[in-house]
């Protein structure tokens, strides 16, 4: 997994390529969790370039839906593959983390 990071009017947009698993996903909640704590509370995840989440990387969104929701924050999601955006809609993680079809949409929603 790869990440690259941006500042887009203001807001960090963190673009992932490759797998987000139980292999990375320890790193990629420091990355996002730690951003959180510093003060970021908006931010785009960009999953153009994401093949493959699982359980594992899920579970960080959730932590990291859940520590921005206390601090009034925002998170979403562009970008994302057809067949990823379907683990989000069988998993029910889109009745709380909008997923928008361009790194614009999501940076107007957050």
């Amino acid at each position: 997994m790869e990440v690259t990071e941006t500042r887009l009017e203001g807001i960090l947009v963190l673009g992932v390529k490759g797998r987000l698993d139980s292999t990375n996903s320890e790193d990629f909640e420091r990355m996002l969790l730690g951003s959180v704590r510093q003060g970021e509370n908006r931010l785009v995840l960009d999953f153009g370039e994401l093949d493959y989440i699982s359980s594992a990387g899920l579970r960080v969104l959730l932590k990291a839906v859940k520590e921005l929701k206390v601090s009034d924050g925002h998170l979403a999601l562009c970008s994302v593959r057809d067949y990823i955006k379907e683990i989000f809609e069988m998993s029910g993680f889109v009745s709380f983390l909008p997923i928008h079809s361009t790194v614009e949409d999501s940076l107007r929603a957050v």
